[in-house]
Order: structure tokens, then sequence, then C-alpha cells
């Protein structure tokens, strides 16, 4: 209100001033405001002062800023190639079924974790050890045909020897109706003996050659029948030896209906129940080796020229933001991604656009690490790569520790 009065009395006096008019004296009243004016006027000034240094504290502010984060590049930032385009990734096993068969048994449940050699499921074996006394008695009846054969084969050497000694005692008689066949002929020379005399004599020389070639021929069939014998057995034994891998396969497919885990690692993806049918080959569970995770960095082709095997890794994961996991640069993929996939770009027919390719890198974990289990198969991370160090500098980095 104060103001107002002020600026019309000012009016009036403007007023009277061109018309020529003596301007009103003021008055008490009109004088009253008079230090309330002068008091506004500081105020407004104040205002527009106060102004300055919230704007010298913006700028210094945003050059303080900018000086830090040029620091950072200029001593950190200049040396890091980072990428987001990188997940983790474990070697996964699928663990499926070798015989087919219900599921008896299911040991394990998602996100359970197990040793290698702990069991997992166990198919009903009751075909398979059915097989297994099968193969058994056939390989037990084959063994007896091989014993059997082995017996013959010494009644056969017998034989042999028998052979042989008549061989003997037939060429024994054959000498000496030889010798009687001589004597013979000389009396008959002589008249001192009958013509029927030296026939007698001469039949007598000659069955005795004829039963010495008999013996020698008994003698020859006794050693054929031995080694009839023994290639029979032989043959007895190599069916035994099949007879024999029948029950080991009996044996192992037997082994098939409980299905372990090949590795250390987590069960998940569980696609089997208790009475489950499954069939060789069906997918049954995923096993994840924690110890087998990695991280696969998609890197820009244009950043392959910085890149090194043993140089340090940063790992920012996304699910753990606070949390810098330290990796090591492990191989370089031998191509592009692009090469790898199921249908490759073809490039030399149809219009061409250049597109930056990425090429796989992979990241390598210390194993304590992996064990907290913040790296987790599928999870996205960022990953930045320290250039300047390499795996002779770490090295000589923790010779100096």
């Amino acid at each position: 209100m104060a103001y107002r009065e002020e600026f019309e009395q000012g009016a009036v006096r403007g007023n009277a001033a061109r018309e020529g008019q003596p301007a009103l004296a003021p008055t008490s009243e009109q004088k009253a405001p008079e230090p309330v004016a002068r008091e506004a006027a500081p105020t407004v000034r104040k205002r527009g002062i106060g102004k300055k240094p919230v704007i010298l504290a913006v700028l210094a502010a945003a050059l303080g800023f900018g000086g830090y984060e040029g620091y950072g590049w200029w001593t950190n930032g200049r040396f890091m190639v980072s990428t987001e385009d990188a997940y983790v990734q474990a070697d996964i096993t699928i663990l499926s079924a070798k015989v087919s068969g219900y599921v008896q048994s299911v040991a394990v449940t998602n996100n359970q974790s197990v040793k290698a050699g702990d069991l997992i499921a166990k198919i009903d074996d009751g075909d398979y050890r059915f097989a297994l006394q099968s193969a058994k008695d056939k390989l037990a009846t084959q063994q007896s045909a091989v014993t059997r054969i082995g017996r013959q084969i010494e009644a056969g050497h017998a034989s042999v020897a028998q052979a042989q000694a008549q061989i003997a005692a037939a060429k024994a008689e054959a000498e000496r109706a030889e010798g009687d066949f001589a004597r013979q002929q000389q009396l008959a020379r002589s008249d001192f003996t009958s013509r029927a005399a030296l026939e007698n004599a001469k039949a007598a020389r000659d069955r005795a050659q004829a039963n010495v070639q008999s013996a020698e021929a008994a003698f020859a069939a006794a050693k054929a029948n031995v080694d009839v014998l023994a290639a029979q057995q032989n043959e007895a034994q190599r069916v035994a030896a099949e007879q024999q891998t029948s029950v080991e396969k009996a044996e192992r497919d037997l082994t098939f209906t409980e299905i372990r885990a090949p590795v250390d690692g987590v069960i998940g993806n569980k696609a089997m129940e208790v009475g489950t049918y499954v069939q060789p080959g069906a997918r049954l569970a995923a096993l994840v080796p924690m110890a087998s995770v990695h991280v696969d960095a998609n890197f820009k082709e244009t950043q392959l020229a910085s890149l090194k095997v043993g140089q340090k890794v940063h790992i920012e994961v996304d699910a753990f933001p606070d949390t810098d996991v330290i990796g090591t640069v492990e191989s370089v993929s031998p191509a592009s991604g692009a090469v790898f996939s199921l249908l490759p770009p073809e490039n030399a027919t149809g219009n061409f656009t250049k597109i930056v390719q990425r090429v796989p890198v992979r990241v390598s974990v210390n194993p304590e690490i992996v064990q907290q289990g913040i790296l987790r198969p599928g999870l996205s991370v960022v990953v930045d790569v320290d250039t300047r160090t390499s795996a002779a500098t770490e090295k000589t980095a923790s010779l100096k520790e």
C-alpha cells in the first residue's frame, strides 16, 4: 500500500508541474512511506546479486566434474576397451538316457548341487538283469564245451601214443616174419622144407608188412583227430569270447540304468519324473559345471588391434553392479560370430552394406570368484579390458609383490 500511495503522489506532482501549478507539499501522511521505499530498494538489489554465487557454483562444479572425468580418461579410460555385448557362459552338460525304460526314481531336484558320480536318476533294470543272467548262462555252457573238447584232445593224444606203439609192434612182427620167410626160402632151395611152409612164411611176411602200414595209418588218423579237436577247441574258445563280450555288454547296459553326474555342477532344466518312459538319447536334465564358467565378450572388429591374450579384464555384472570381478583374456575366436551362424551372410550377391562385425573373446575368471555364485550362465555383463596389462606384466607384478 505504501508503494501505491507514493506512486499516486508522484503522479499528482508530475501533473502539477506540467500545468504550471505548484506541487503539493507533502503531508505527514505522505512522508511516512519514504523509509519503507528506501528499505525496499536494497531488497531488490540483494535479490539480483544473489544469483551470481549460484551460477559461479554451478560453473565451478561443471569445471570440476569435467576436470575429474578428463583426468580419469587420460590416466585410465583411454587404455580401456569396453563392450556391453558380453554374457556369462559355461560348458553345460546335457544328461541323456543310454538305455530305454521307465524312470524308477529321481534323486535330484532343480538347482541342486551334485558331485561327480552322484546318482541323478535310476531306470527300471529288471529286463537288463535278465539279459545279463542269460548272457552269463550262455557263456557257462560254451565254457563247458571248451572243457569237453579239451578232454577229447587229451584222449586223442593217448590214441596217438597207442598208434605209435602199435607201429613199433607191427614193425617188430614184420621183421620176424621177414626172417622166417628168408629161412624158408633157404630151406626150400635145399629141399629141406615143403612148398606150403614157404608160402605160409611169405603170407606171414606180407601180413606183417600190412600191419605196419595199418599202424602207421592209425597213427596218422590219431594225429589228425587231435588237430581237428584242437581246431574245434579254438572255435569254441572264440565263441566263448563272444559270449564274454555279450556278458560285458549286458553288464554295461545294466550300469546305464543308473544315471550319474559326470562332473561337479548344479542341476537345472530337469525334464523327468518317476514313471516317465525314456528312450536312448532323451534329454533328462542339464548339468552346469560352475568350475567352467567364463565370459564371452563380443568385441567389434575395430577393437581387436588392442586386445592380447593375458590382459587384465574388469567385469561388471548387471545383477551385481557394485561388484568388480577381475578376469583375464584367455583366447580370441578364429572367426567372427557371423561365420559360425546357421546361415552365414553371403555378401557376394545383391547390394552390399558394410556392417561392423563382432568377434567373440573368451575371458577366464578366478575359480574362487566363480564359487561365490556371482557369475551364472546367461547373465549380462560389461567387459572392460585394460590394454596396459599383459601376461608378462601380470607375472612381473606378482613377482614384485
